[in-house]
């Protein structure tokens, strides 16, 4: 059996566990899958996350991937790193730098089994910016400046493409390699705040044709996850990265409050499979939860099968179908071959499916229960309260104030 075919069937761990600490966050990027800002204050406690990290660690899950909102803004996200580290679970953290001191770089370098991923999105403050917000470029490069000047070799830049940036491919591989650093690209999806912007951001169709040439002939050294597998329909030559949706099979989501989604880009009622906290804790949601047992059924790939491509794209992002209200068997709504256009078009308005999780510092919106086919999820819970500040609750930090 193939490794591709073996992993359908799902693990007996994720390979690669999201973790979002915290919805706390000092930016408010416009594409920001979590809608990340306010601190939730139902947030699991320090105990309650190495409890998590323990049954890591038992199931062997070799690494975390470890993010938010800004996880660094948790005054005990040093101490749970260390016990992560301790405990046989690698670390990978994403950070906007804000609190990425020479100090902490200086202890990031000298702490194995750690990586850093600093996020930036434009190879320009202009493009950056318009993005993630004002400052965030000199940030990032700020964090980046720290890391090399503490001998923090091989860390990530972390990009989510955009049609503002893919003409700066060559431009971010530039700046990875002036730091020793390596290239990462995602795929911007219609996930949380990126639902709002999804069609100003999102790739044209030649752009996507560049990026897929442009991984062809770069993409050897550059990370992609499971981003863009739905681009190797264009051509002959896959791309490296995992080339199926992983989501509940290989990978899936903790959120702040314990929740566990299918994927990480899906943070929705229609995608949680259970809570840490609940009887059995993350094993016996991993193991045994619906959800995840229908996903790591076979699937049908509806209209899509009887596409010449299908073979290679195995139908494209589930969570982008969803957010753009595609039916999950249906074509990607970025489909190259122009598939989905037909579907779009019919797709009424207000009827798209709507992130209902958001804690923007701005006023949250309201969603209707959707499940598109996928299992019902449980009943309804009111919103959870959360703090106007992305700050609320957080103990003095000397290192810096944002």
């Amino acid at each position: 059996m193939k490794l591709v075919e073996h992993f359908k069937e799902g693990l007996g761990g994720p390979i690669c566990l999201t973790w979002e600490l915290t919805y706390a966050c000092n930016l408010a990027c416009e594409h920001c899958l979590s809608s990340s800002g306010r601190r939730d204050p139902r947030e699991l406690s320090t105990d309650e996350c190495k409890a998590v990290i323990d049954e890591l660690q038992r199931m062997q899950v070799f690494y975390v991937n470890i993010g938010g909102g800004e996880p660094t803004v948790r005054p005990d996200f040093w101490e749970l790193l260390d016990y992560a580290v301790d405990h046989g679970v690698g670390v990978k953290f994403s950070t906007n730098g804000v609190r990425l001191t020479p100090d902490r770089a200086k202890q990031l370098a000298a702490t194995d089994y750690v990586d850093v991923q600093i996020s930036i999105d434009g190879a320009t403050r202009e493009v950056n910016d318009h993005v993630r917000g004002p400052g965030s470029y000199d940030m990032a490069i700020r964090a980046m400046d720290n890391l090399a000047a503490a001998g923090f070799t091989g860390f990530k830049i972390s990009v989510v493409m955009t049609r503002q940036n893919v003409d700066q491919l060559d431009e971010f591989q530039a700046i990875a390699d002036a730091y020793g650093a390596q290239l990462r690209i995602t795929r911007l999806r219609p996930s949380g705040r990126g639902a709002d912007v999804w069609d100003e951001l999102h790739p044209t169709q030649a752009q996507q044709l560049q990026l897929y040439n442009w991984l062809v002939a770069h993409g050897e050294d550059v990370l992609t996850g499971d981003s863009f597998f739905h681009l190797n329909a264009l051509g002959s030559t896959p791309l490296p990265g995992l080339n199926l949706c992983g989501a509940g099979r290989v990978v899936c989501l903790i959120d702040p409050v314990g929740d566990v989604y299918a994927c990480p880009f899906a943070i929705h009622d229609a995608f949680l499979a259970g809570n840490v906290l609940s009887t059995g804790g993350f094993e016996h949601v991993w193991r045994h939860s619906e959800l995840f047992t229908e996903l790591r059924q076979p699937q049908s790939g509806g209209a899509c099968t009887s596409c010449s491509a299908y073979d290679s794209c195995q139908g494209g992002c589930m969570a982008a179908k969803f957010f753009t209200g595609l039916p999950l068997d249906g074509p990607d709504p970025e489909c190259v071959k122009g598939k989905a256009e037909p579907a779009l078009e019919l797709v009424g308005a207000g009827s798209t499916p709507r992130p209902d999780k958001d804690h923007s510092r701005t006023a949250g919106r309201t969603q209707a229960p959707v499940s598109l086919g996928m299992p019902t999820p449980r009943a309804a819970v009111p919103d959870r309260a959360c703090d106007t500040s992305p700050l609320a609750g957080l103990q003095a930090d000397t290192e810096r104030t944002f």
